[in-house]
């Protein structure tokens, strides 16, 4: 299994490159899923989560998740086929935690250079973001 940090890397470009390895039958678990960052304005990231998570019916759905952790992972999943048999069990294969749980706590995580930001001036963690949406982070 490959453990990935995701601190401080920008969520978008990890997504891709966790969506091709999964899709090649790589098992993935990204830990410190609340440190990836969206880049932009507060101000847009902010409306465009809100537009996101208000777009849906209470009961009908479609829901948009509030944890870091489950917007990290739905952000994957929009990148796999995830409705064929090949795409569930890519989804299947990754794990996402917030902060390191016990059992990587030895390992040595790899980052990933293509998702590290060069020069980037504004962005938004994460975990911001799961707390404007209403999570108890």
């Amino acid at each position: 299994m490959e453990v990935i940090d995701a601190d401080g890397l920008i969520l978008g470009r990890l997504s891709s490159v966790l969506a091709k390895k999964l899709l090649n039958g790589a098992e993935i678990a990204v830990i410190n899923s609340e440190k990836a960052i969206i880049i932009g304005k507060k101000k847009m990231i902010f409306a465009k989560y809100k537009k996101m998570r208000e777009l849906s019916h209470a009961r009908k759905g479609p829901h948009f998740p509030r944890m870091p952790d489950m917007i990290f992972k739905r952000t994957v999943r929009g990148m796999i086929p995830y409705q064929t048999p090949r795409g569930r069990k890519a989804i299947k294969n990754l794990k996402v935690y917030l902060g390191v749980p016990k059992e990587f706590d030895g390992k040595k995580p790899e980052t990933v250079p293509v998702a590290s930001p060069e020069s980037v001036r504004q962005f938004v963690q994460l975990n911001d973001v799961s707390r404007f949406l209403g999570a108890k982070v």
